[in-house]
């Protein structure tokens, strides 16, 4: 496939690789088309976003795109047309037990709310909360709350509440509830609030705004103003929705180091006097630690050789090609350390920046090393201004990998008393 990017505007939206016959490959979103597309051309795509990824640009014959009037609108459209179509590489690289769902109660007056997929899981083998509809899978989980709170503000639902409780719940007193709590609104009043959420979630806001727009229009030859006036808001919060926390961390930086799924890998070793050795791999995306990616490994190296420990957890760790690639790599330990992580990258022809955490006597941290492949710390972070979110992940990455090594060995030592 030849590299066509000029076509795709600088607009958010969704792209769709697409194979044989038109065959949906796979589905993203992004802030702009024409940058994010660009990506997927570049020389070190495999250092970026791994072997799968690769695979599916190798086998695609063209890439559509549909253009979204905001980034929440392309983050719902890219999730409801993975669920629709299935596209064989979205699967591939998503664990959907760990990515997060909206989901719609089946009740008089449902619920909205955000649920973790192993959560969905065990809603679903049981009929004490049976479910109307779900939304999803969506990665982000603090993206998926923000965008929920823009569709609140345009659509207030229920999510905690006790209807004709007899007390006006919170976020009915501000808004974010119709007040089912107090019988402020009846069940068929609600059913319209919860087709339009649906609607909104399918990615049909043209085909809604027009159904809001004839609503209004009879309200106000009914007269029916105030009815009129509240659709006519609606109307205009659809039209000029407003998400700029979904998309500033992309329209700072327009590089593959600023883009969603931002994952660092942090790696730890942990033994007594070269007895019982032990490597951990923690896994920390979009700032906060993925639990389900960590890894253990039983170092066979026998000598107490913490380098030597490092290059066989690394190599046993790029085996295997269908986790997900890191985008930076962190290594508890200075210049020897970094090193030895880098020449192993080198040699397996990766292409994957690395950093040490260097600690004092007491192990705290004290600096952070930069490897050579990285000329400096500002092309590694981004700018001053924004490399201070970055080092905190890289360490809350060396913490969460150092906490997980201590317990391992600790449950290893136990184990074998």
């Amino acid at each position: 496939m030849q590299k066509l990017t000029t076509k795709f505007p600088d607009r958010p939206g969704v792209y769709i690789f697409r194979g044989h016959v038109r065959t949906i490959l796979y589905v993203g979103k992004a802030t702009s088309l024409r940058a994010r597309i660009a990506n997927y051309f570049r020389s070190d795509l495999i250092a970026t976003r791994g072997p799968i990824i690769v695979g599916m640009v190798e086998q695609a014959k063209s890439v559509d795109f549909i253009e979204t009037d905001s980034v929440l609108e392309a983050l719902i459209l890219e999730a409801h047309l993975i669920k629709k179509h299935q596209p064989p590489f979205n699967t591939k690289e998503k664990d959907n037990k760990s990515f997060n769902y909206v989901v719609i109660t089946k009740e008089n007056f449902p619920r909205v709310l955000v649920v973790r997929g192993r959560e969905l899981e065990s809603l679903l083998s049981t009929t004490y909360h049976p479910l109307q509809t779900t939304f999803g899978p969506f990665p982000q989980g603090s993206v998926l709350r923000e965008a929920l709170a823009i569709v609140r503000k345009i659509f207030p639902f229920r999510d905690k509440c006790k209807p004709n409780s007899g007390k006006l719940c919170f976020n009915a007193q501000i808004g974010l509830c119709p007040g089912m709590c107090e019988g402020l609104i009846s069940e068929a009043e609600y059913a319209k609030t919860l087709r339009r959420i649906k609607m909104f979630f399918e990615g049909k806001k043209k085909t809604l705004v027009r159904g809001l727009e004839r609503e209004m229009k009879i309200s106000a030859k009914n007269l029916k103003f105030e009815k009129a006036g509240r659709i006519k808001r609606m109307i205009f919060a659809l039209k000029h929705i407003k998400d700029v926390a979904l998309i500033k961390d992309d329209y700072k930086k327009r590089t593959e180091l600023f883009s969603e799924n931002y994952r660092i890998e942090a790696y730890d070793v942990a033994h007594i006097s070269g007895t019982n050795v032990v490597g951990v791999m923690v896994v920390v995306e979009d700032n906060k630690p993925k639990k389900c990616d960590y890894r253990k490994f039983k170092i066979k190296t026998s000598t107490n050789d913490d380098n030597a420990s490092l290059r066989e957890m690394l190599e046993r760790r790029f085996n295997h090609t269908e986790w997900s690639m890191p985008k930076l790599i962190v290594v508890d330990g200075g210049k020897a350390q970094v090193n030895t992580a880098e020449k192993a990258l080198k040699e397996w022809g990766f292409q994957i920046p690395v950093v040490g955490v260097v600690k004092d006597e007491r192990h705290k941290p004290k600096d952070i090393l930069i490897g050579t492949a990285t000329k400096s710390r500002t092309s590694l972070l981004g700018s001053p201004g924004l490399s201070g979110a970055y080092e905190h992940m890289i360490l809350l990455a060396n913490s969460e990998a150092h906490r997980f090594a201590i317990g391992f060995h600790r449950a290893l030592r136990d184990k074998l008393k």
